[in-house]
């Protein structure tokens, strides 16, 4: 049975300790990110656990596993020191000598167009900010917000900001959008479909490429095209825009991306876009973040350069 928590006499460095670990997962990445030892860490975690009266995390093949009361915990703690921080240190970021690690959600695509300039403001303004960028395999990251796995998440999130939207001043969550797009029919150079209108009857008779992060079968054309009584053969489907551009780019499949995201397929000289013969609704790049890093000065400048790098594609 586990023994009653006396909260007064609770050293709170060993929360910032949890909150590291719970984040890398791995003791050697936490020290070296608190700037203590490995043995100083185990050490904090035993002392966790005597005053928690149990096992907070077990040991795995890449580091540490946390337990389900972990799991609990941890967005409170989360959280409480997030408010600590804000109310105990208000002064504002020094980028330049205030050293911070963000970690970042995003596809691949996303990840192509926004770290270029993020990392070009970082090496020239001389920032002690490192990024960490973090595999997006969903469009609801509400989850990786909520548990602390992702500073901030950037991508497609229509019905994540929707319900964000319902909840008002009540929502857990926060986002701003970054930039829209529309989406356009990519095919290779010298595809027999490259010249002239695309009509909705050559689009439905050719083979096509489906990008899906999630691995659905049917995406938003398949969706638009039933509303129209038609359809399409997608004889493959891939989980990046590298592959979808590189895959296009040699065959004569064809594919449908947003327009801002062409260039970072990296086979922009390779391909041509034509407009679609149906409509598809507009894509709206947003950026979520948790409510608790919003009086978070280093996170506001991170949202101002995400911002910054946004305006640069001509957002």
């Amino acid at each position: 049975m586990a023994s009653s928590l006396n909260f007064g006499t609770l050293d709170l460095n060993l929360l910032r300790v949890f909150d590291v670990v719970m984040a890398e997962r791995n003791l050697t990445r936490a020290a070296a990110r608190l700037s203590i030892t490995q043995p100083a860490v185990s050490n904090a975690l035993r002392r966790l656990k005597q005053a928690v009266g149990e096992d907070l995390l077990t040991r795995s093949s890449g580091g540490v596993r946390p337990t389900p009361r972990a799991e609990a915990l941890w967005p409170e703690i989360r959280a409480a020191l997030g408010h600590l921080r804000a109310a105990l240190a208000p002064g504002e970021f020094n980028p330049q000598t205030d050293a911070t690690t963000f970690r970042l959600a995003m596809a691949d695509a996303t990840a192509a167009l926004f770290m270029p300039p993020l990392v070009s403001h970082i090496e020239d303004n001389r920032a002690l900010a490192n990024l960490r960028v973090l595999p997006l395999t969903t469009r609801d990251p509400r989850a990786l917000l909520e548990r602390g796995d992702a500073d901030l998440a950037v991508g497609y999130f229509p019905e994540t900001v929707a319900t964000l939207l319902s909840q008002g001043v009540d929502s857990p969550l926060r986002h701003a959008r970054l930039h829209d797009s529309e989406y356009v029919c990519v095919m290779r150079q010298g595809h027999p479909l490259a010249s002239g209108t695309l009509t909705l009857q050559d689009y439905c008779d050719a083979h096509h490429l489906l990008v899906s992060f999630s691995g659905k079968a049917h995406g938003l054309v398949d969706q638009a095209l039933v509303a129209l009584n038609r359809k399409r053969r997608v004889v493959l489907t891939v989980n990046q825009y590298f592959t979808a551009g590189r895959v296009v780019a040699n065959s004569n499949l064809l594919t449908v991306l947003p327009a801002y995201f062409v260039a970072a397929t990296g086979y922009r000289e390779q391909v041509v876009t034509r407009p679609l013969p149906f409509e598809l609704a507009s894509l709206h790049v947003a950026m979520l973040w948790h409510v608790r890093h919003d009086r978070s000065s280093e996170h506001h400048w991170l949202r101002a350069r995400l911002l910054q790098a946004a305006a640069q594609h001509g957002a």
